[in-house]
Parts: structure tokens; C-alpha cells; sequence
């Protein structure tokens, strides 16, 4: 009898271990979901620099408790997209002038390594597919919104880094790409009409010529036009800003 009763207790736990194995494994899932569904709302900015991420709203969304909620949010605070303010809530980070310089400044160099592995590790079909995607951008700047357009134009970047077989260097671009989404959001003063395709193809062809000088002059060139287009100076963040309210409000 007393055997019964612990093979039953033993069932019985080993039914608990698994209904929480298998509930933890769903919140990470949903938590990854949350994760993606936002970094991906501030990339294409849909989400503002400054705006509070409201915690009720997702967690009703996914069907969660908060906990799982502020898992997903943590994990965004540590890539720096979102930060918490003392006793007011979550919001969408607003990068300082000298961190969005840093970032460029990061930026530059990475695509410099990039391009070396790359030179030294893509096959000439990787880097034809990559220089349909050039075409596919062509396409989406003649035909497209401006969303898809920054979207294609960042995609671009990190598909070029996947060639470099640098899992490491790839995340660290795609980090650096997502928080530089906010600095162009805050400080961006001149908006061009085009999506990078023509530089973006010119690199490929450099690439495709085994050309590394030529390709990192072009990258060079490429990345000097963007940060051209933004005017780093308090005035002009607070300015976004105040615009981004009236947009809200009128």
C-alpha cells in the first residue's frame, strides 16, 4: 500500500514538473514575442522616442500577467531601447547627444570588419542575393512608403554582416542599427528621398570585384550621408519631441 501511494505521489510531481516546465517554456515564447513585437514598433517607428510603453495594454494583448510582461521589457532596457524612469513607468529611450555620436562612431567601424569577413568568407551566389535585394530596394523607393524604406535599408545591413559567418558581430550590428532608429527618430533634420539602394549596390559590386578599400570607402561614404542628416544639438531632440506631441494632440 504504502509502494501505491509513493509511485501515485511520484505521478502526481512528475505531472507538476511537467505542467511547469511546459508553462515556463510558454511565458519565454510569448516573452520573446513581446520582445520582437516592440523592438520592431521603435525600429520602424511606430514607437517614439519618449513614449510610455503602457505594461496593462500588452499584457492583455498576450493574454499575460505583468511579470511575464516586465521580462520582455527588461530584456529591451538592457539593449537600451527602452528605459525606466523612478516611480512614472517604461518608456522608449531617448539616446543623449554623445551616445548617439558613440553609436555612429561604433557603426563606422564595425562595417569596416564586417566588410573584411565578408570579402574573405561570402560566395559569389550570397552575394548575388544580396545584390537582389538592392533591386528589391529600388523597387520599394519608387514604389513604396517611407517605412519600408528604412526598414529594406537596415535589413540590408544586417543580411551584408550574416555574410560575414560573425554571429556575434551580426548582433552587435543589428543592436546598434535598432538604437540608431531612435537617434535618427530625436535628431534627423533633413529627410532624403531614397533609400540607400544606389550605395547599397555600389558596395556589392566592390565586394563582387574583391575590392576592400573601394567597398569601406563606399561604406564610408554611405554611412556619412545618414549621419548627415542629423543635426546632433539638444534644441533639436526637444524640438522632435515637442512635435511629436502636437502631432498627438491636434
Amino acid at each position: 500500500m504504502k509502494h501505491t501511494t509513493r509511485r501515485q505521489s511520484a505521478k502526481v510531481a512528475s505531472k507538476a514538473s511537467s505542467s511547469a516546465d511546459t508553462a515556463e517554456n510558454g511565458n519565454d515564447d510569448v516573452t520573446e514575442r513581446i520582445r520582437v513585437t516592440l523592438a520592431t514598433a521603435i525600429g520602424e517607428g511606430a514607437l517614439k522616442p519618449g513614449v510610455k510603453i503602457l505594461e496593462d495594454a500588452i499584457a492583455d494583448h498576450f493574454g499575460v500577467s505583468r511579470t511575464v510582461v516586465r521580462g520582455a521589457l527588461g530584456v529591451l532596457e538592457s539593449d537600451h531601447l527602452l528605459e525606466r524612469k523612478k516611480n512614472r513607468g517604461t518608456f522608449v529611450a531617448e539616446p543623449g547627444i554623445e551616445e548617439a555620436k558613440a553609436l555612429f562612431e561604433a557603426r563606422r567601424k564595425l562595417e569596416h570588419v564586417i566588410l573584411e569577413l565578408v570579402m574573405d568568407r561570402a560566395t559569389i551566389e550570397q552575394l548575388d542575393a544580396l545584390e537582389k535585394l538592392t533591386d528589391e530596394e529600388e523597387h520599394i523607393h519608387h514604389h513604396g512608403d517611407e517605412k519600408s524604406k528604412t526598414v529594406l535599408s537596415g535589413k540590408f545591413h544586417v543580411v551584408l554582416a550574416e555574410l560575414g559567418c560573425n554571429a556575434v558581430m551580426t548582433e552587435m550590428l543589428s543592436k546598434i542599427v535598432a538604437r540608431l532608429s531612435l537617434v535618427m527618430s530625436l535628431y534627423e533634420e533633413e529627410r532624403k528621398d531614397d533609400c540607400g539602394a544606389d550605395h547599397h549596390r555600389l558596395i556589392v559590386k566592390a565586394l563582387k570585384a574583391k575590392d576592400l578599400a573601394k567597398a569601406q570607402q563606399l561604406m564610408d561614404h554611405h554611412l556619412a550621408d545618414i549621419e548627415g542628416r542629423v543635426r546632433l544639438t539638444e534644441g533639436q531632440g526637444d524640438r522632435h519631441t515637442f512635435l511629436a506631441v502636437l502631432e498627438n494632440f491636434s
